[in-house]
């Protein structure tokens, strides 16, 4: 646990979405019964290609991996002058990212995914917030923006990206952009830029391909940087079955494009609920949505115990994120859940749950 500027308790499951076991281990159920609404995956991936035994027994070839990287190379429209890095995950990139450079000024998107400034931070570096292009710190050598952005929504016309990269590269600095929510948009994306100086776009797979437990992500790049990624992360940094079920899906443009339909539909069904329920959307991605409401944390625990999880935000309360219900179904629940809730909320707290929530 740890404890929020107000005092109250802070769930652990708060400061990332995902963590069902924690959710179950406060409000019970079983794993089955809970509709897990707290991360931006979607819920509906394609079903898994065949494996060779090969891909589980052997370590990575060399084979396997530039298969990847290329099929990355075509799904993400980069040149050939791009680098291209796989990772065990984008996190693993944003960890280690920041290590390869000497410690300098940093400006990180507020709010944005917390862990580019934490990673930076522990790299030693200055890092500081900016809340808009316009209001970037002019000394900054390293600048990071998320595309569409985590967890309000906000997007970046990429001719502006594009000209803050500039500028950056004129002084021998780097634009980072986290697209990990970019493929349903892909207008959005940056990463036909790949290889230019002075840019490097984050891509993860687990999102858009529904298989975050896959642990696949990749870094777009200049090949000079790109190699000095790949050498911190080391030897067979991706494994077999990641690295043969990633090129399976990548060079497969017919299924990217079912995908994308997919979770369009899905979130034009999620924002359906919140307008029947006039409930306001503080911004959206096709994989989530994050509305606003005076009583968030509340209505978190209230969504909680009718076994509905989704992600508060300690730095902004009346903020709370819902990811996308799978089906019909599922969007009925939620529906009916958030209905359930509002009215709950619109009369005095129980003694029990307001001193919880003190």
């Amino acid at each position: 646990m740890t404890t929020t500027p107000e005092g109250c308790a802070e769930p652990v499951f708060a400061r990332h979405g995902g963590a069902l076991d924690a959710a179950i281990a406060r409000y019970g159920g079983r794993r089955e019964d809970w509709l897990d609404l707290s991360t931006g995956i979607n819920p509906r991936p394609a079903p898994l290609p065949d494996l060779s035994m090969e891909a589980w027994t052997r370590l990575p070839e060399r084979g396997m991996e530039e298969r990847l990287r290329e099929a990355a190379r075509r799904a993400y429209g980069a040149g050939k002058e791009a680098g291209i890095v796989a990772a065990p995950g984008s996190q693993a990139i944003i960890s280690n990212l920041p290590f390869l450079f000497a410690p300098t000024s940093v400006a990180v998107l507020d709010p944005s995914y917390r862990e580019h400034s934490a990673a930076f931070a522990a790299a030693g570096h200055d890092v500081r917030s900016f809340h808009g292009l316009a209001d970037i710190p002019t000394d900054a050598r390293i600048v990071v923006v998320v595309n569409p952005n985590n967890p309000d929504g906000r997007r970046f016309a990429p001719r502006e990206l594009l000209a803050l990269r500039e500028r950056l590269a004129s002084r021998g600095g780097l634009l980072i952009v986290d697209e990990a929510f970019a493929d349903a948009e892909p207008d959005l994306s940056l990463a036909s830029q790949a290889g230019c100086e002075g840019l490097l776009v984050h891509r993860s797979f687990g999102k858009f391909y529904g298989l975050a437990g896959l642990r696949l992500g990749f870094a777009l790049t200049t090949r000079t940087l790109a190699a000095r990624l790949a050498e911190r992360l080391g030897p067979w940094a991706v494994s077999g079955p990641a690295l043969s079920i990633g090129a399976s899906f990548l060079e497969d443009a017919p299924l990217g494009a079912r995908l994308r339909a997919s979770v369009i539909d899905q979130g034009e069904r999620r924002d359906g609920v919140f307008a029947r329920l006039n409930i306001p959307i503080l911004g959206r991605t096709a994989l989530f949505a994050t509305i606003r409401h005076g009583q968030a944390g509340r209505l978190h625990d209230a969504l909680c115990r009718r076994l509905i999880l989704t992600r508060p935000f300690d730095y902004a309360p009346d903020w709370l994120r819902i990811g996308n219900p799978p089906g019909r179904g599922e969007a009925e629940r939620l529906e009916e859940a958030l209905a359930e809730a509002l009215a709950e909320l619109s009369g005095p707290a129980p003694d029990d749950e307001a001193g919880r929530l003190r």
